[in-house]
């Protein structure tokens, strides 16, 4: 996954509005340039995730998935998020070529969901977030976020870590 040493930190959630706050903590600490994947089922909580996100690095725009647009965009102060979602492309296309274009561009952040068709692309260094359902859990219960992150982007994580 990264070239350099990897962190790994695992959180265990018991409701959707603490997987955004722990979001929310993580976008308050955006300075633009990164990239975060997130990997989960469908109804894994990736929108909630990007809700918080967004939500903490300042934006007011309305938060929903882009799996039917592809990618959406919510301004928070200085900063462009671009939310992507692959989920229905089997092939990225020409979006590979948009989303190379605006990895590590200063006053960019990028968001990605099933990333696997763009990840010839991805930065060496970047955020994986993992939402896991524990087992015996419902939709809105208990859920695992693993990230692993190199030491570069550990500020993300400082006010998160337990």
């Amino acid at each position: 996954m990264f070239m350099s040493q990897t962190i790994n930190q695992q959180i265990t959630v018991t409701a959707p509005l603490q997987t955004e706050e722990i979001a929310a903590k993580i976008g308050a600490q955006l300075k633009g340039g990164e990239l975060i994947e997130l990997v989960s089922d469908l109804g894994g909580g990736k929108t909630t995730f990007v809700r918080g996100l967004s939500r903490g690095a300042g934006s007011a725009d309305h938060v929903s998935s882009p799996t039917f647009t592809i990618s959406k965009q919510y301004q928070a102060g200085p900063l462009t998020i671009y939310h992507f979602d692959f989920y229905r492309l089997p092939d990225a296309g020409l979006m590979e070529h948009e989303l190379a274009e605006l990895i590590g561009q200063p006053k960019i952040v990028i968001v990605v969901e099933w990333a696997d068709v763009v990840q010839a692309v991805f930065p060496t260094q970047y955020l994986q977030v993992k939402l896991e359902l524990l087992p015996g859990a419902d939709q809105e219960s208990s859920r695992q976020l693993s990230f692993s992150y190199p030491p570069k982007l550990s500020y993300l994580l400082e006010s998160v870590k337990k």
